[in-house]
């Protein structure tokens, strides 16, 4: 029999069964280095966790450099993120952070980039992993991002820095920042104040501001009066807080404007997290007098926060070295009227949708939180603006722009 006639190469190129598919764009290799990651509890931490995860579910490779949360060196795969746990040790002047041991760290980080390739590195902060990342990075000769999630004002209490000292110990943290962050190709920090700020304070090159940004989905308002009997709340107007109850936070003046409030208005103030000023807090709620009309819910897992929004009436944030609050972020996302001090970065959140007071002024906070709780008109049109304020800050949008600074230093 003759063979049968080789296929021209119309019908080649006409024919499903020949069609050749098209090849699979390579991942993207990207480092995110660390000093701070889940388990631990605060906003940097939090934020890395989720650009890692959402890095890597729009199609990234990502690995995460990070201190150990037990000491153990180790490596393990979580949400799709590959996480490398450095050797740490207990962090003396914080009482749950650990902090990965200087001895060996940048050997490791450099055989670490060695064996992982990376295509960009992005750090989250200028101390001992970050630093020592920024370092083997640029030896290897890759693009650096880095992301400043810090304030001076974080570290005073923990290190026991007394307060004449403070501006001089701050002039020298900021200085040794710019010092780091001066080796990198990139810088971004999470709002446009933030960004000025760093400018001010001696970071060479341009700043980006580029928002943390948080899942508006997940913080949609849930029935109140189900969310309250959750977490064993009295169904009474509500102020919330969530966040470390840490001195920088200064719940002192939200629990001293409670009885201004009080005089207007039965209400409740809910704390939602722990941290060192926990005692303190109580016997200032109890000595003033509102102790029964203070509740502290203590450490509330990242889950169940939707629910602790929808239990409230209006969201206060009286810290003063916020550099974008993702907390109060969450609370808009959930609707919630915003009261905030009138400091650093959040007076860029407030916009129609809350009221600004001075800092540390208790009866002007009252005020505020007075006249939200007793107009339901004010409430819901402040509701709404909070809605619509935040939906700038879909995390979706924040991960897009990210990419796009990788694309454009790879370039």
């Amino acid at each position: 029999m003759n063979a049968a006639p080789l296929p021209s190469d119309e019908t080649v190129a006409a024919s499903p069964a020949l069609s050749v598919a098209p090849v699979p764009e390579p991942r993207r290799r990207i480092l995110i280095a660390t000093d701070t990651y889940p388990p631990d509890v605060n906003g940097a931490s939090y934020f890395t966790h989720r650009l890692a995860c959402g890095l890597a579910a729009r199609g990234a490779q990502v690995h995460v450099l990070c201190a150990s949360d037990d000491g153990r060196p180790r490596t393990e795969t979580a949400g799709g993120v590959v996480v490398h746990r450095l050797r740490s040790a207990r962090l003396l002047l914080h009482p749950t952070m650990r902090v990965s041991l200087p001895a060996g760290l940048s050997r490791t980080v450099t055989e670490l980039i060695r064996r992982i390739g990376p295509q960009v590195v992005h750090v989250q902060g200028h101390f001992v992993v970050g630093r020592s990342t920024v370092t083997a990075a640029r030896l290897a000769g890759l693009p650096v991002v880095a992301t400043n999630h810090f304030m001076p004002d974080n570290l005073f209490q923990f290190a026991r820095v007394p307060k004449q000292l403070r501006e001089r110990a701050g002039e020298l943290a900021w200085r040794d920042l710019a010092r780091v962050f001066a080796q990198v190709h990139r810088v971004t920090t999470p709002t446009r104040i933030a960004a000025e700020l760093l400018s001010g304070k001696g970071c060479p090159g341009q700043v980006e501001a580029v928002s943390c940004g948080i899942d508006l989905q997940r913080f949609q308002r849930q029935p109140q009066e189900w969310a309250r009997r959750r977490f064993g709340l009295a169904d009474l107007p509500t102020i919330l807080f969530v966040g470390r109850l840490d001195e920088e936070k200064r719940i002192e003046d939200l629990i001293r404007a409670l009885p201004y409030v009080l005089n207007n208005v039965d209400a409740q103030v809910v704390l939602a997290g722990k941290g060192a000023r926990r005692e303190a807090l109580a016997r200032l709620a109890a000595r003033i007098g509102v102790g029964e009309r203070v509740r502290f819910l203590g450490f509330v897992p990242d889950a169940d926060l939707p629910q602790v929004y929808s239990a409230a009436d209006v969201f206060a944030m009286p810290g003063t070295a916020e550099l974008q609050s993702i907390a109060t972020l969450e609370a808009m996302a959930a609707g919630l009227p915003v009261v905030a001090a009138d400091a650093m970065a959040l007076p860029h959140l407030v916009d129609g949708n809350g009221f600004l007071f001075r800092p540390g002024d208790a009866k002007e906070m009252a005020a505020h939180l007075t006249r939200i709780l007793t107009s339901a008109e004010l409430h819901a049109s402040m509701s709404r603006a909070s809605l619509a304020l935040a939906a700038a800050h879909d995390h979706e949008r924040s991960l897009a722009r990210f990419e796009e600074i990788y694309t454009e230093l790879l370039a």
